[in-house]
């Protein structure tokens, strides 16, 4: 067995390499807190969806949840795949930065929608989140080759809280630029747009460590090296993918620990990916929060965010990520429940901060263990299937919360409620998972590699 296959052995990556891979959270999540959380959903619903749209209530939240859902099946579709030809291209980086300059544009061209036009809103939603869905998967895929077993819970947790800072400093920034431009008299559908710019800028800007710094330590499949780009060679990467991915779910019960984990990951992603897609949404239409309470609300819980996913990675690397992961969904169920019935605005604060921790503790914990069950090689592949479970939920999830609502007039309490189901079940699933024992099915899985090749 080589060193370089042996995942014990595995030694963590320099300070510096760790940190440009951060930075890639710290680009990427600009994305998720200015458009996919703070800024962009609720003014899609308010104004892009709004009078001038003519849409009845609960329309708009129902169009918005319909184009998350649209992309996150994009990324469904194609997350597999590319994560098989990004291992056996060993090109993982180029791929990275093919979806980084899409979700730039299409972040970009958000600004240019406006109140009506939800068909162009809708068009570069999908577009944008499919982009970032895709680039989430391959910047995960590198986890596995930049730290061992010891370490895979600290750097996971590292790069997850460096993305809450990235977030909360674009944020910051869409504040400061908002502050102004109100004090000129200016109104949303004025300053929202300038805020996508300024988003697709430190995404740009933020990403660039990680090109010019992280390797590519993955070896290229032999029988695909080397070759061109004609049509016939996209033809073999293609088949290439296509028969990594199968052997993948044809030896399912070698990585019975992986797949039973990725269908609890799907289920309780339906809730996760719910909450945070419409946090915003919901403050401003269940708690009758201001726009500008309803953002400062959201950069205090990324802060929240940030604290725990940074402490989670000491705790989980001790505890385990599957245990550490089953406290985090119980507070998620506790914080749901509690949202249901609180009316006062105070007491909402301490449930959104909480529902921050528990977020930061899941999206680090999740990510560590799918790099644990992940054989060398193959982490774009294992990734790849971490990005379908995560991608059907943001699909699933986000769905039901609009159905509920339109189904009830706009009840965005009830649709609320309705996601605790999702934490629960992933919890009694999650208890089925037994860590050791995928982790060894992914040694075991490199070592077979290395002999066959």
């Amino acid at each position: 067995m080589t060193e370089s296959l042996d995942m014990e052995k595995v030694t963590t990556a320099p300070k510096g390499e760790i940190f440009a891979w951060a930075m890639y959270d710290f680009a990427n999540s600009a994305f998720t807190t200015v458009v996919a959380t703070a800024l962009f959903n609720p003014y899609f619903v308010k104004v892009v969806a709004g009078d001038e749209a003519g849409l009845q209530p609960g329309q708009g939240t129902f169009l918005l949840t319909t184009s998350i859902c649209m992309a996150s099946l994009a990324v469904v579709l194609t997350a597999p795949m590319i994560g098989t030809i990004g291992d056996a291209l060993a090109c993982k980086k180029k791929l990275l930065l093919v979806s980084t300059i899409v979700c730039v544009i299409g972040t970009a061209m958000l600004s240019q929608v406006g109140p009506g036009a939800y068909v162009a809103g809708i068009a570069f939603l999908v577009m944008s989140n499919f982009a970032f869905g895709t680039g989430e998967n391959l910047i995960a895929a590198f986890l596995p080759e930049l730290a061992g077993k010891e370490d895979m819970g600290k750097v996971s947790a590292f790069g997850w809280a460096v993305g809450y800072i990235g977030g909360l400093s674009t944020l910051a920034v869409c504040l400061w630029y908002i502050s102004y431009a109100r004090g000129l008299g200016q109104t949303a559908q004025d300053f929202i747009p300038v805020t996508m710019l300024i988003t697709a800028t430190a995404y740009l800007i933020g990403a660039i460590p990680t090109f010019l710094f992280v390797k590519e330590r993955a070896r290229p499949d032999p029988s695909v090296a080397g070759r061109g780009i004609g049509f016939a060679e996209v033809g073999l990467f293609f088949s290439t993918g296509f028969k990594r991915l199968g052997e993948t779910i044809q030896h399912a019960r070698r990585y019975q620990d992986l797949f039973r984990f990725l269908i609890t990951l799907l289920i309780y992603s339906c809730g996760t990916s719910t909450v945070v897609s419409l946090a915003s949404v919901y403050s401003q239409e269940a708690m009758g929060f201001t726009e500008t309470d309803s953002v400062k609300l959201i950069f205090v819980v990324n802060i929240t965010a940030a604290l725990g996913a940074f402490g989670i990675g000491f705790i989980q690397d001790k505890l385990g990520s599957v245990r550490t992961l089953a406290i985090a969904l119980c507070m998620w169920s506790v914080a749901t429940v509690s949202a249901y019935f609180c009316t006062s605005v105070n007491l909402f604060w301490v449930i959104a901060n909480v529902i921050g921790l528990a977020m930061g503790a899941s999206g680090s914990a999740g990510r560590a263990l799918v790099g644990l069950f992940s054989p060398q090689g193959r982490s774009g592949e294992f990734f790849g299937l971490w990005g379908f479970a995560g991608k059907m939920a943001a699909a699933i999830g986000p769905l039901s919360f609009g159905l509920v609502n339109l189904a009830t007039g706009g009840n965005c309490r009830l649709a609320l409620l309705s996601t605790t189901i999702f934490f629960i079940a992933g919890l009694a699933l999650l208890l089925t998972v037994n860590e050791k024992r995928g982790h060894e099915a992914a040694v075991l899985t490199a070592v077979v590699d290395e002999v066959t090749q």
